[in-house]
């Protein structure tokens, strides 16, 4: 039977790099994606883990919360290491740490445990943050963001597919299971890299400290950075304003579905994950600005039909595909973008962006939940149109001159 997994990419005579065949890529892609998971399993299953730890559905939803605020630590704390450390040693290290945490998850004897196994997980699942800019150092510049928005479509299918394959699971078999299957997934995803990916060197000779320090010297620098990392957290807190709050949206009434149902919009958004290679295109030939005002626009088309068309099943249907297009166009652009800044500093570029659009979709998690508990729906769809509109407001003004 014929390998399926690529060989180690090797370097070529002449060249410091390996090459970056179609192979490797479509693995880092599906790495991205397993490990994304990590982060999204636990939002259509929040409903069921309320009921079993006796909690509101505003307190419920802070293990989304937690999660999310884990893998921003990740990647400001952990990340910056990619230019400083062996890459693929890193990464199977946290691969190996995130499943023995995402078991711990699985037997969470109380509420507690589980958001601190969380947050863990969280930090350990910022493995694609390593990987998309490695993508970026070994890809040829013309490739550039193409290659970078086919490894992101990984990520971005893995995003809205976990919701699925959890919505499935949690209803079929209880939300411990989920977590269980992950630790397993992990576990064999370590074996894979350590095997197939290649090995890439670190260009930072500094300590850790100048390391840490070199982050704001290229935020204070960078007025391009600055706008797409406030760009990008804007767009994704408006992201989970929604998916925070789906779940419990879908199970009352009108809907009175479960979280198999609310799983499945998940396939429904992986739609949006098409604009990833179409993005990356755009952005090697007619520039990211173009497809950064596209992305936030199809945004706020979105959040009007999920306002006054979300009571059928046809208008979430149509807001999540073109809310999930708009936001993934923007962020696959604004990544091409950062990435031509300092490409001796793509990891650090990479924390800056990633640390803000994370602590993003943290507040909209907050924000989902509390608009959810005090304006039910409409307040879920104003409080994430106002972040699209500063995300517009952002991008049209901030550091232009």
């Amino acid at each position: 039977m014929k390998n399926a997994f690529p060989a180690p990419a090797r370097p070529v005579p002449g060249s410091a790099h390996p090459v970056l065949g179609p192979g490797l890529v479509w693995l880092m892609a599906i790495t991205c994606g397993l490990v994304v998971a990590n982060i999204y399993y636990n939002q259509p299953l929040l409903a069921a883990i309320g009921r079993t730890f006796h909690l509101s559905d505003s307190s419920a939803s802070l293990v989304a919360t937690a999660t999310q605020l884990g893998y921003t630590l990740g990647m400001l704390f952990v990340v910056p290491l990619g230019d400083k450390l062996e890459r693929k040693r890193l990464m199977v290290l946290m691969l190996l740490g995130a499943a023995a945490c995402m078991a711990l998850a699985a037997v969470a004897p109380s509420f507690a445990i589980l958001a601190a196994a969380s947050v863990l997980i969280g930090i350990l699942s910022a493995v694609p943050q390593l990987l998309v800019p490695m993508a970026a150092h070994l890809a040829p510049d013309a490739d550039r963001g193409r290659i970078v928005g086919r490894v992101m479509s990984g990520l971005l299918i893995g995003i809205l597919l976990s919701r699925t394959l959890s919505g499935y699971v949690g209803a079929h078999f209880g939300w411990r299971t989920m977590f269980g299957i992950g630790a397993a997934m992990m576990v064999v995803l370590g074996g894979v890299l350590a095997l197939r990916l290649p090995t890439d060197q670190p260009t930072f000779a500094g300590t850790y400290g100048s390391l840490m320090k070199s982050l704001l010297t290229l935020t204070r620098e960078q007025k391009a950075l600055r706008r797409a990392a406030l760009v990008g957290a804007a767009l994704f807190a408006s992201f989970s304003v929604f998916w925070t709050t789906l779940a419990f949206y879908l199970e009352g009434p009108p809907f009175r579905y479960g979280s198999d149902v609310a799983g499945f919009f998940g396939l429904i958004g992986a739609v949006g994950a098409l604009a990833a290679p179409w993005a990356g295109k755009a952005a090697d030939t007619r520039g990211p600005d173009y497809t950064i005002t596209a992305g936030i626009l199809l945004a706020l088309v979105a959040y009007g039909i999920l306002g006054f068309g979300g009571t059928w099943v046809a208008g979430l249907v149509v807001g999540v595909i073109l809310l999930d297009v708009g936001v993934q166009a923007t962020h696959i652009s604004n990544q091409s973008l950062i990435f031509t800044l300092v490409p001796e500093a793509r990891s650090r570029l990479n924390t800056v962006y990633m640390t803000a659009y994370f602590i993003g979709g943290s507040v909209g998690s907050i924000t989902g939940g509390l608009a959810w508990t005090h304006g039910a729906w409409p307040g879920v769809c104003a409080a994430g149109l106002g972040f699209v509109v500063l995300a517009f407001l952002a991008n049209r003004f901030y550091a232009r001159n």
